[in-house]
């Protein structure tokens, strides 16, 4: 289950190993006509947690997600939203805040109007509704708009009026589906920013569903990663980097060259196989020999003195060395490999 942080993560903004989760999932099943889209889907998320939820298209995300937002039940196995059964689908919603990912605006509505609206349907009195709206306004950085027709609001303005919405009955769990889509660099940051404030700030759980794996990696403190309705990985994004990392030195010649690169270094003592990079004519993927065979790897990781001799063989042959990389050491790495394994 998903408990633990990422190490040395344990200071007063990050989610304490002490705190009871405010979401536990428990064995969650799904097929339609007969073809199963979720399989045993178990996790659990604690307060102020970010979670990254990851998978190719068909993975079974969008239905996970309808499920623990109770727009539809699951076939089997259950789960709990600050210790409210799934049984009681209305109570849940009272304490889930969500941002679908393509979510419609009226577009002849303020910004203040939308937000009052829904306090309202939340049960605040119009005095409440509008009070609530304006600081929602604020805690997103829209309060110089709140006045302004929706339709007058740029994609990342609309994003972060979404979110405000998602916050209007203060809930313990919010859920956004893919919040930076269409955003630049510039708007993604901002509100990046902003989910990771939500999350530390309320003390709120934060499930974030998204392609853009960099942004994962930069605020999550944990992900699950489903392949054909299952999970092949969950844990600290540390731990997830791990679990696909893979011993191996990626070096970018000059293909004329490559096929000679290629020679010499396999004859190097501490090389266990090098080979092209795919279809690559100019990539070489060169793996060392096991840590207890010749010690050119060592805790998981490609160590630094193996990839020096690498680069001096290289340099000695006069061998140009266009990029050199380790493999596997960020969260795109070990998605791609973990998805691709599954598949096979």
């Amino acid at each position: 289950m998903l408990t633990n942080l990422r190490s040395g993560a344990a200071t007063s903004t990050k989610t304490s190993s002490t705190e009871s989760p405010i979401l536990v999932a428990d064995d969650l099943r799904k097929s339609y006509e007969g073809r199963p889209a979720l399989r045993g889907l178990t996790f659990a998320l604690r307060p102020g947690g970010l979670l990254g939820f990851l998978g190719p298209n068909g993975a079974g995300k969008t239905t996970a997600i309808r499920i623990l937002t109770t727009v539809i039940p699951p076939d089997s196995g259950y789960f709990t939203v600050d210790g409210i059964s799934s049984d009681y689908p209305q109570k849940i919603r009272r304490k889930i805040g969500v941002l679908p990912e393509s979510l419609g605006f009226p577009k002849n509505l303020t910004g203040l109007e939308f937000l009052t609206y829904f306090g309202r349907h939340y049960g605040q009195t119009a005095k409440e509704a509008k009070a609530n709206a304006q600081r929602l306004l604020e805690e997103v950085n829209l309060q110089h708009r709140a006045n302004s027709l929706i339709r007058t609001y740029s994609r990342g303005m609309r994003q972060r009026l979404g979110i405000a919405r998602s916050l209007i009955n203060d809930p313990v769990l919010v859920f956004l589906d893919e919040p930076t889509l269409g955003l630049d660099p510039g708007g993604q940051q901002e509100l990046l920013s902003l989910i990771e404030r939500i999350a530390r700030s309320r003390r709120a759980g934060v499930v974030l569903s998204s392609h853009h794996l960099a942004e994962i990696e930069r605020i999550c403190d944990e992900v699950v990663i489903l392949r054909s309705g299952q999970v092949i990985a969950s844990g600290s994004v540390s731990h997830v980097v791990g679990q696909g990392r893979r011993n191996v030195i990626r070096i970018h010649v000059p293909a004329p060259l490559a096929p000679r690169a290629r020679q010499m270094l396999e004859a190097l003592p501490t090389v266990k196989s090098v080979a092209f990079s795919g279809a690559a004519t100019d990539w070489l993927e060169v793996e060392p020999v096991d840590s207890a065979n010749g010690a050119a790897a060592s805790g998981g990781h490609v160590n630094g003195h193996f990839a020096n001799k690498l680069l001096e063989a290289l340099i000695r042959a006069d061998v140009p060395i266009l990029t050199f990389e380790a493999e596997g050491g960020r969260l795109h790495d070990a998605f791609l490999r973990l998805t691709q394994e599954a598949a096979q």
